[in-house]
């Protein structure tokens, strides 16, 4: 690994003890699969450009780090988890607190190397995130989101959430809506209930990890 930024280095040095093996772990894989890949700093996570586009990004927290690609959809799959599953948290894999919480290494190296071809020069590009269709800016507009009875409830009894919330755009107001909505357990509703009021708290649209 050459071309290491000073300032990932800091960012991992400054981590808890437990994330830094789960960072220096994506780091050395994203490098070996991508040799050609720039590491840089966007929104105070260090994060992988290729190709003239963010390939993926990595974040330590409190209690968990994450590791996500850029466009997720069509690296991991649409939605879920790699293992079918849901995803808990920000990334492609969930809240990780360890690397044994991430995909083997040749499965992680496959993703890489997946996300870097769709980087590549010449590669088709994929459909801007948010960019409405020709055919959908013809259909009439869709009606402002209102949000489910738990949602609207959890956004009452915090301010903050509340005022960004209100603050968003419809289309942005949509996303947290249609994704609390979709829901098909009263569990995972509630368990992104209370992600969305985080998040909206901290001033964050919903897809905020893949701006």
């Amino acid at each position: 690994m050459d071309d290491l930024d000073p300032r990932v280095d800091a960012y991992i040095a400054k981590s808890a003890p437990f994330a830094r093996p789960i960072l220096e772990h994506v780091r050395a894989v994203v490098h070996e699969a991508c040799p050609d890949v720039e590491e840089t700093i966007k929104w105070g996570m260090p994060s992988f450009v290729y190709g003239g586009g963010i390939l993926c990004g990595m974040a330590a927290f409190k209690a968990h780090a994450s590791f996500g690609f850029w466009k997720h959809a069509l690296v991991v799959g649409e939605g879920g988890a790699a293992d079918g599953g849901e995803r808990v948290g920000m990334g492609s894999f969930g809240k990780l607190a360890s690397v044994r919480d991430l995909p083997p290494k040749r499965q992680l190296v496959a993703y890489v190397k997946k996300a870097a071809a769709l980087n590549a020069p010449g590669a088709k590009p994929a459909p801007a995130r948010g960019a409405a269709t020709k055919a959908a800016a013809k259909a009439p507009a869709k009606p402002l989101p209102v949000p489910t009875p738990e949602f609207a409830q959890a956004l009452r009894r915090d301010k903050a959430a509340s005022a960004t919330f209100k603050a968003f755009s419809p289309s942005q107001q949509r996303e947290y809506v249609e994704w609390i909505a979709e829901a098909k357990r009263v569990e995972t509703r509630d368990r992104r209930i209370a992600q969305a009021i985080e998040w909206l708290a901290e001033g964050k649209p919903r897809n905020w990890k893949y701006m």
